[in-house]
């Protein structure tokens, strides 16, 4: 049995023709390892929004919470939405943040006993079209990405205690059409802001006002050293150091580049940036918890790359590790303890799950685990 989806992958239309995988049905299987977490995935369902939710076992195996897929509140897509961060989680564990790109929402949801998130209120306008990435720092400032013509900009919100969000009057920055917004995300510190374009091939880069206003860094917007801005992570331990994927580059042409954020939020390239993985569209970036590894994810190689990352940010190619049946694979998010990293595997509506040791990946034999039937999934979380 065989079936053939369109899906948006690092700002274009791919058509990906994908099968019916045994080894995913297996992963559903039960498990005796004890729960120590659960992992949130964005489904971007068409019409009503849903978010599945996943117990995360010790031994890095999924098993689905009892009731998910659980309402968003608001509506999905329906189609991929070729961006990081679509889904977030507070740095206290309490609430998830996720876009609802059909609706132009935001849904706050509140993650109770086992693992359930239950909608706060309703979900609130985004400030803009077709919300596609939402960052949130630990002071609670909320930024928004909106990538649909006729309202593309970022939108600043409030997230206080009890989970309600409020806009932040004058906070929107608006960007020309056909940008195409990918991410939007703050450094470790909260006092610096960073949105790709994966349109026009540029970095925003902002600093955080004490009102939560955002003012342009001198020589923002800023042009990329590749095609296609879109996934980016600053350093968690070094928030001077930014990455920032090439993905349009085209075949084998993939990049990364390494950037020094100046005091006023300037960028200015970190060694011999940008630096060659080989593999193609290289989307989704995220970095080891202690700063020394980051991992790419190439949506059109079906593989992952890794680079160590020098005490300077200058980056040395390890290699690349295979996903097992993958293809259209996008964002990817490492576990709090850092021992596995989870990979949205959209384009065949599965999960993937790796073992990490350094800069090493290795697949779990329980990995992959379905996705919920008509999920269109951008974006995943750990808690």
């Amino acid at each position: 049995m065989r079936k053939r989806i369109t899906l948006a992958a690092c700002g274009g239309l791919a058509a990906v023709t994908i099968g019916v995988f045994g080894a995913a049905a297996s992963a559903s299987a039960s498990t005796t390892s004890p729960v120590v977490g659960y992992t949130y995935i964005n489904d971007n369902t068409a019409g009503a929004n849903t978010i599945a939710g996943f117990d995360r076992h010790a031994d890095g195996s999924l098993t689905p919470i009892p009731g998910s897929p659980f309402a968003a509140g608001g509506a999905g897509l329906g189609a991929g939405l070729a961006s990081q961060g679509a889904i977030q989680v507070t740095s206290d564990g309490r609430y998830l943040l996720a876009v609802d790109a059909g609706s132009n929402q935001i849904s706050v949801l509140r993650i109770t006993a086992q693992g359930v998130p239950v909608l706060v209120g309703q979900p609130v306008a985004s400030g803009g079209i077709t919300p596609v990435s939402v960052a949130v720092s630990r002071s609670g400032l909320v930024y928004v990405a909106n990538q649909g013509n006729g309202g593309s900009g970022y939108s600043g919100f409030r997230l206080h205690f009890d989970g309600s969000l409020t806009p932040i009057a004058g906070s929107t920055v608006t960007v020309p059409d056909g940008s195409g917004l990918g991410d939007v995300f703050f450094n470790a510190t909260g006092n610096h802001l960073i949105g790709t374009r994966t349109g026009t091939s540029q970095i925003d880069s902002f600093d955080v006002l004490p009102g939560g206003r955002l003012l342009a860094a001198p020589g923002s917007p800023f042009t990329g050293q590749g095609l296609g801005q879109l996934g980016a992570e600053f350093s968690p331990v070094n928030p001077s150091q930014l990455f920032v994927s090439n993905a349009h580059n085209g075949t084998a042409l993939g990049t990364i580049s390494a950037y020094r954020d100046s005091f006023l939020g300037q960028l200015t390239p970190i060694g011999s940036s940008p630096y060659a993985d080989g593999q193609t569209a290289p989307c989704w970036v995220e970095i080891s918890h202690d700063g020394k590894y980051l991992f790419t994810v190439n949506t059109g190689s079906g593989n992952i790359s890794s680079y160590s990352i020098n005490p300077d940010g200058s980056l040395t190619l390890i290699g690349s590790f295979a996903i097992n049946g993958g293809g259209a694979d996008i964002d990817a998010r490492l576990s709090p303890d850092g021992h596995y990293l989870l990979v949205d595997g959209a384009g065949h509506n599965f999960v993937s799950v790796f073992a990490v040791n350094g800069g090493n990946l290795t697949e779990l034999p329980s990995s992959p685990t379905p996705l919920p039937a008509g999920a269109s999934s951008s974006g995943i979380v750990n808690t």
